[in-house]
């Protein structure tokens, strides 16, 4: 499903390379390749063991870099940033990396995210005379380290660290040092990767893809790695604890192409569309998916329920995606836009259509309006996911509970909402087996919005249940 449309917007994306004279350049094609984690702005701060030097904009990464002078931006470190805003207004100032210059040494974050306990950490730094340049919870962390002591470090960083709560992968880069840290749950992602001696680090490996790198290993929850031209050293600021992957990287929001926590994303869905089968068959002549994340889902159906899979929707490829403004009435303007059925596939035949998830259901409702409209006999909804029926605090731009349709009516009003002739949700228990492979290799995945159970609240309790409001 089309994520501007349907209500769950992508975190961000972070891209770092180390060792390599093209670095700028080369963080650029990392960015393009993660352009579907933040279309409102991008950047890229690069280091020649000297000076940080930035440049970044407003919108996609293609029109932010289109008139940039790489030449200025030499030196043979990066570090670079899509941005989706989840804290924090659509302005340049809140554009990734975020630099910070001072007389002990400049640095530059970027960050995918988000900090919990970042108001009430703002309040307390303000109070004690920091003064912010931007809304962003990210500058947080920065006067937190200033704080820990005059050197950027391992140690200031690990104490900066200990003090914020939520989910967060960190790409920290000084003149002559990059560290890089994921939280204790390890709900982001984030990966290594080597491009000859060169290191890379990145939100998905499609960025590893995208250049020729190779992976390495991911990131564990509650690392600090320090990479330098010494070489790649790493430390621990927290415990580290279950991992708790945030579901929707499977879900919706990570390419097909890109592993994550060592499991291929379009295989997981794959296996999350014959589990669904398994879970929720139905009379039906074909199977079609909502372009494009849901695809790969409804080929798992197909092929375990031994229906065919048939291309029953097409999408525009050439509508931008911030066409889409968020309000409800342009949202629903853009299904017609950006999608259409064929009608010589649909007309006359029971459709099973999967799509991965439903937030607000008025996306799907005018797609099932659409199809029948184009001739299908009956539409039968299948969801690759369990039903989202909680908020998300840990960097998805997810709505209140008051918007969330599974949240305020049943399996049956939820049909009748959206006009399909059945529906049905994969269970936990199916999301969870087509995702973890091996619970022993630190798998656990974060089904918060699905479930309520929140792995770290604000206060740094861990698995809170949050009940219906």
């Amino acid at each position: 499903m089309l994520a501007e449309i349907k209500g769950i917007n992508e975190e961000c994306g972070v891209f770092g390379i180390w060792g390599h004279e093209k670095a700028a350049e080369l963080t650029y094609y990392g960015l393009h390749s993660m352009q579907h984690r933040g279309q409102e702005g991008a950047g890229i701060v690069s280091s020649d063991g000297v000076e940080l030097k930035p440049y970044k904009g407003l919108g996609l990464v293609n029109d932010v870099f289109k008139h940039a002078d790489f030449d200025e931006l030499s030196g043979k470190v990066a570090v670079g940033h899509v941005r989706y805003s989840t804290q924090g207004g659509k302005v340049i100032e809140n554009v990734q990396p975020l630099l910070f210059r001072a007389q002990a040494g400049s640095m530059a974050l970027a960050h995918n995210g988000n900090i919990m306990n970042a108001h009430k950490l703002r309040g307390e730094l303000e109070e004690e005379g920091s003064i912010f340049q931007t809304s962003s919870d990210t500058e947080v962390l920065a006067h937190l380290i200033k704080r820990s002591g005059n050197e950027i470090s391992e140690k200031t960083i690990a104490n900066a660290l200990n003090k914020v709560v939520g989910a967060y992968a960190y790409i920290i880069l000084k003149e002559d040092k990059m560290f890089v840290a994921l939280d204790p749950s390890g709900i982001r992602p984030l990966s290594i990767g080597k491009l000859g001696e060169a290191y890379v680090v990145a939100s998905e490996t499609c960025a590893f893809d995208q250049i020729g790198a190779t992976f390495e290993r991911e990131v564990l929850p509650g690392e600090l790695i320090t990479i330098s031209d010494e070489g790649l050293s790493s430390t621990r600021f927290a415990m580290r604890e279950q991992r708790k992957m945030c579901a929707m990287e499977y879900v919706y929001l990570s390419r097909p192409d890109s592993d994550v926590n060592l499991v291929n994303i379009h295989a997981s869905r794959k296996r999350m569309g014959i589990e669904l089968a398994k879970e929720a068959p139905t009379e039906a002549d074909m199977v079609i998916g909502v372009p494009d994340s849901s695809i790969s889902a409804a080929i798992g159906y197909a092929e375990q329920s031994g229906l065919p899979y048939e291309m029953g929707i097409i999408k525009n490829r050439y509508v931008g995606r911030t066409f889409i403004q968020p309000s409800q009435e342009l949202r629903e303007l853009g299904v017609k836009m950006k999608l259409s059925p064929v009608r010589g596939i649909v007309e006359g035949k029971r459709i099973v259509m999967i799509d991965d998830s439903i937030v607000r259901g008025t996306t799907s409702r005018r797609i099932v309006q659409m199809l029948k409209k184009a001739g299908a006999k009956e539409v039968h909804v299948r969801i690759a996911s369990p039903s989202i029926q909680h908020p998300c605090y840990y960097g998805i731009d997810m709505s209140t509970r008051k918007e969330l349709i599974a949240a305020n009516y049943t399996l049956e009003g939820i049909c009748e909402q959206i006009g399909a002739d059945s529906i049905a949700y994969l269970s936990e228990a199916g999301l969870e087996k087509a995702i973890v492979k091996d619970k022993t290799l630190n798998q656990g995945i974060c089904t918060a919005c699905m479930t309520g159970k929140y792995p770290v609240k604000e206060d740094g309790q861990k698995e809170v249940v949050f009940t219906s409001c």
